[in-house]
């Protein structure tokens, strides 16, 4: 009996095991067939199908020359971090197996998949197709460890939209290691772009050899000490830096990046950011010295020297070192925030704009390009400058990268002129991606993922014809505040991964819900490449909006699945047992409004903190006189929203203008006592901005008639700083602030002497 009872027992696990065996092996069947193929870029045509294509230990490549082989170990370099084994190559198969191949004809970068159970054929319409369609049979792929991998069963017919999707990598404020820049490039292949912007020199540090002029390497790539902290904080590390590639490392790198289909363009910064260099051969500046190899961020006044012959045979000579490395037809010689400071009491400078008639200055930098593009183009390159070259004449064969805006690129286009567009607003990666405190700091600004993600490359304003010389983009990374190839990958990517998409598919297809929902799964890819990616694209995004009764609103919302929301308005960190958010929440008096994502009744992410200050102004209508411009534009709404601006600039909150004054009224919706108004500002000379030169405020019943009501022009303050304006007992509906701009940046500041400085203004507060 005792026995009967184990055998009885032994059967129920037995058919335990079998049926939980069963349920397993029908679940995975039912999800795999359910799950949605997940591509990123998306391609242009994508069909998906019935059925798989199975991996498998003795699955193989089909893969007949060098290129195709090279691929194929591009493609085993990722399979293999993922199951711990590769897919062999061979001549000849015709099951289960990975073809590659390719034809004649087609969209160039172009390729088509197929797919049946036993073999999925890549066919490229030149090499870099058939490279590019490899990078989409890999997303095909689970990320998880497994001895045999499910591939749908997929139809693509995909091509890139543009010629031209590049990233840009500072190499001078801080310096990478070879490795690191492999690494770069890598990512740049898995997400179909084509090109890395490699900005080699600058004030800070020269950073290729050159063989001719060693203290190139020996002086030039190095400085003394380094800033730490914001740029206002004025502190320095106390500790030497420096590094350059060797030219050996240099044609490694850009063999590992043609193997990749990814081209190399180096830069070369002529005729400003030229401090290394000067410090090193100080007789091609217009001083002749003594320099020194900066150790702060900013623009300098010292540059080479454009009446001097030797400074156009060094650079020359610098060239003809260079170009060699580089199978580029474009050689990128910088151009940008060039001050003519010394150029207007040089008396070689002098000289030269006598005898070839140049009306002024930038007609000189003008002359300095065109002179420097003759010679480039006589070794068979063309050169690309920041969209700075366009002054004082653009030189013949120029090609531009719009930085400034999209102005620049407009304006080349329209002189025929090929144009990559990467303008501050959308594609600077040194900026600010979340407004989290815990952010590593930025150089400023605010560009979120979903900001990226709506950049449109071509312009509104151009004609179909002007169109075709919009030949992409690329978002670039200075690395002033990038310390580390970690941090640098976390500026990067996901906006990196949201450029991609930008560049590569069609218009009409993009849509950014999808691309977040894709991006979850391709988080695990990064995963699988080890990068140290932002993940708050998912955390708790948070609207602040007017409503048609002049309140302001909050609006929360996430990307999270089976997600809820809850909140507090005293500043208390929000638990389970605080308020479930269901509809937006309207600000009517001062608060600290804290929400907090729980999945399972877990908090997730950083979560949303803001304080709210609440006032006659908050929620009403602001006239300007003058738009602000338009990357420091978040609206007429953010004067009056009831956020404060943070210090570190980042939060899209402020309003700056450019060498104009600023004009605001503020329409408080009924007549009204005022006691105090204010409004914050900034003194950041580091970042070109500069506190007002004159401060007026004027209140009105009628919106017609004003009275001056206040007046100040001395502001002894640095950093953020608060405009304060005690009043009587003013009667008032409607309230002007009136602030004059500082002016041109002086002579000896620590940056953009010269220049129009910046006004920025937040939350205007009426009490």
């Amino acid at each position: 009996m005792i026995q009967l009872k184990r055998l009885f027992r032994v059967a129920l696990v037995v058919s335990a095991c079998i049926c939980c065996t069963t349920y397993q092996s029908f679940a995975q069947s039912t999800s795999a067939t359910a799950a949605k193929v997940s591509i990123i870029p998306l391609p242009a045509k994508l069909e998906q199908q019935e059925g798989f294509f199975i991996i498998n230990k003795g699955t193989a490549i089909l893969a007949k020359d060098a290129v195709e082989i090279k691929t194929a170990e591009v493609f085993n370099a990722y399979f293999s971090a993922i199951s711990g084994y590769s897919l062999p190559t061979t001549t000849n198969a015709t099951r289960n197996v990975i073809i590659l191949t390719k034809k004649q004809g087609g969209p160039a970068e172009g390729y088509t998949i197929t797919s049946s159970p036993n073999a999925i054929t890549v066919t490229g319409n030149d090499n870099a197709g058939m490279f590019y369609g490899m990078q989409t049979v890999m997303q095909l792929i689970p990320t998880e460890k497994s001895n045999t991998y499910n591939l749908p069963l997929v139809a693509v017919e995909d091509a890139p939209r543009f010629g031209y999707r590049g990233l840009h990598l500072d190499v001078s404020r801080h310096f990478f290691s070879i490795d690191f820049i492999k690494k770069f490039i890598d990512l740049l292949a898995m997400h179909k772009m084509n090109t890395f912007h490699w900005h080699l020199t600058d004030d800070q540090g020269w950073r290729i050899e050159i063989k001719k002029f060693p203290k190139l390497q020996t002086i030039a790539s190095q400085r003394k000490t380094s800033m730490i902290g914001n740029y206002a904080d004025n502190k320095y590390d106390g500790k030497p830096y420096g590094g350059f590639y060797t030219q050996t490392e240099v044609k490694d790198v850009v063999k590992y990046a043609s193997e990749r289909f990814v081209t190399v363009i180096p830069e070369i910064e002529m005729p400003g950011h030229a401090l290394a260099a000067l410090t090193a051969y100080p007789e091609l500046g217009c001083t002749g010295g003594p320099y020194e190899v900066a150790t702060k961020w900013g623009v300098f006044d010292d540059v080479f020297c454009a009446g001097n012959d030797q400074t156009f045979t060094f650079l020359q000579d610098v060239l003809d070192e260079v170009m060699p490395l580089f199978p580029s037809k474009l050689i990128h010689i910088g151009g940008d925030e060039c001050p003519k400071t010394r150029w207007k009491v040089c008396p070689k400078c002098q000289a030269r704009m006598k005898a070839n008639n140049l009306k002024d200055e930038h007609a000189l930098q003008s002359y300095f390009i065109q002179r420097m593009e003759k010679y480039i183009n006589s070794k068979g390159k063309q050169i690309i400058g920041w969209d700075e070259i366009l002054e004082g004449g653009l030189a013949p064969n120029a090609a531009v990268m719009s930085w400034r805006g999209m102005e620049g690129g407009i304006e080349a286009a329209k002189q025929q002129h090929d144009v990559v567009m990467t303008p501050g607003s959308h594609l600077y990666f040194d900026h600010y991606q979340a407004r989290g405190k815990n952010e590593p700091i930025a150089f400023g600004g605010f560009t979120p993922v979903s900001k990226v993600y709506s950049f449109e490359p071509i312009p509104k304003e151009l004609s179909n014809n002007e169109k075709k010389y919009i030949k992409g983009a690329q978002a670039n990374l200075w690395t002033e505040y990038i310390l580390s190839s970690s941090q640098a990958e976390y500026m990067e990517y996901p906006r990196a991964t949201a450029l991609a998409e930008v560049l590569w598919s069609p218009a009409d297809k993009r849509n950014y819900d999808d691309f977040m929902n894709r991006l979850k799964v391709h988080f695990s890819r990064l995963d699988v490449k080890k990068v140290n990616y932002a993940k708050h694209v998912f955390d708790i995004n948070a609207t602040v909006s007017q409503t048609a009764k002049n309140q302001v609103q909050v609006a929360f919302d996430t990307k999270m699945e089976n997600a809820q929301i809850r909140y507090t308005l005293d500043g208390s960190k929000p638990t389970m047992k605080s308020d479930i958010y269901r509809k937006p929440i309207i600000i009517k008096e001062n608060c600290n409004l804290q929400a907090l994502i729980f999945v399972k009744g877990e908090p997730f992410g950083n979560g949303y903190a803001q304080p709210f200050v609440a006032n006659l102004a908050t929620g009403k209508e602001v006239t300007l006189k003058d738009a602000p411009a338009d990357k420091y534009n978040p609206g007429n709404f953010a004067l009056v929203n009831g956020i404060e601006g943070s210090k570190e600039l980042n939060d899209e909150q402020w309003l700056g203008w450019n060498g104009k004054n600023m004009e605001a009224v503020v329409d408080l919706g009924k007549p009204s006592t005022v006691k105090n108004i204010s409004f914050n500002t900034v003194h950041a000379p580091g970042k070109w901005i500069y506190k007002p030169k004159v401060v007026t405020m004027y209140a009105s019943n009628d919106g017609r008639i004003y009275r001056i009501i206040y007046t100040e022009n001395v502001f002894n303050k640095e950093g953020v700083f608060k405009v304060n304006a005690k009043v009587p007992n003013v009667p008032a509906r409607f309230i002007k602030i009136v602030a004059e701009n500082f002016g041109t940046i002086p002579a000896g500041a620590p940056a953009g002497a010269g220049s129009p400085a910046w006004f920025f203004i937040d939350e205007i507060i009426v009490e």
